[in-house]
């Protein structure tokens, strides 16, 4: 089982624990108070997780920008899960900034089950079916005043992190840089999406899929929740699949050739990024789980393209 990353992966992260989240509901929600707090283990970055209970759970921004996160997800997920065909979270309660914790937090339903990193999806095939019609479905609702997404623009950005990314990871024997940079580059020139903004989830990352038995049950962390081009939610079929099913997964999504284009590059560059920075050799080695999703990644396009 992976090793959770500590508690601290960013020099600029709010100080978060069991006390500050038991002072929190007890001063907000004292018909909770009595409920016993505990850590949830987590590779996730943007926000920390502590169970209220067996039926509750808290989310409470690691970093000062992410209040809009609660925001987001209080305000739209009820209107799109009874239209989605996995499960999601189900908000219960928007707690405010107190006690020394100076963002909106959040608590919601617990759902049953694993990550996808703790426990991978055994019936792979179905499951990247399932995937691709919960991202079909996802960009089929109605977008109207939607906020848009963190990870709706093309995938080109930020292209000179990408680069050094590359050049260190190429340096080492990490990866190979000449065909990284070329499918790179071919992701510059990629056509960008051009219509009019839909919805995507923008993390469809193994960590933030659930699991029970091999199988998949839920769809979790909508914190990239947004309108935008819907290419980032096609990374899952590098993060999460194989060569062997990942063409299960793109049927379902239904999407072109372009699209499809831009959801690998999506990949690359989320695999770059999360090996450069959290990885042991050239990132701040503080989320090893996270580097390994990234690393896979990269090994999928790559292996795809070469």
């Amino acid at each position: 089982m992976p090793t959770p990353p500590p508690s601290r992966m960013r020099p600029d992260e709010l100080d978060i624990d069991t006390e500050l989240v038991e002072r929190l509901v007890a001063e907000q929600f004292p018909e909770w108070a009595s409920l016993p707090v505990r850590p949830v283990r987590s590779a996730g970055t943007d926000n920390a997780m502590y169970r209220l209970g067996d039926a509750l759970v808290v989310r409470l921004p690691r970093l000062a920008d992410g209040a809009g996160q609660i925001q987001r997800e209080h305000r739209w997920l009820p209107v799109l899960a009874p239209r989605l065909p996995l499960s999601v979270p189900v908000p219960v309660a928007v707690g405010a900034p107190g006690t020394g914790y100076g963002l909106s937090w959040g608590v919601y339903e617990w759902r049953e089950g694993d990550n996808a990193v703790d426990a991978p999806l055994r019936y792979n095939t179905l499951a990247a079916e399932q995937l691709g019609r919960f991202v079909a479905a996802l960009r089929r609702l109605d977008a109207q005043g939607a906020p848009p997404s963190y990870r709706g623009g093309p995938p080109g950005r930020e292209d000179g992190s990408i680069r050094a990314a590359i050049r260190d990871l190429g340096s080492d024997g990490t990866i190979d840089p000449a065909l990284a940079t070329d499918v790179w580059e071919r992701t510059l020139r990629l056509p960008d999406w051009g219509r009019e903004p839909v919805w995507l989830h923008g993390d469809l990352l193994p960590g933030n899929l659930l699991t029970a038995d091999g199988q998949l049950t839920a769809v979790i962390d909508f914190g990239c929740l947004g309108v935008g081009d819907p290419a980032a939610d096609l990374m899952a079929a590098w993060t999460v699949f194989t060569a062997d099913t990942r063409e299960a997964f793109r049927a379902a999504a239904e999407v072109d050739d372009a699209t499809w284009e831009r959801g690998r590059g999506w990949a690359l560059r989320f695999g770059l990024s999360a090996e450069h920075y959290y990885g042991e050799v050239f990132g701040n080695g503080m989320n090893p789980v996270l580097a390994g999703v990234g690393r896979r990644a990269v090994a999928e396009v790559l292996a795809e393209c070469g």
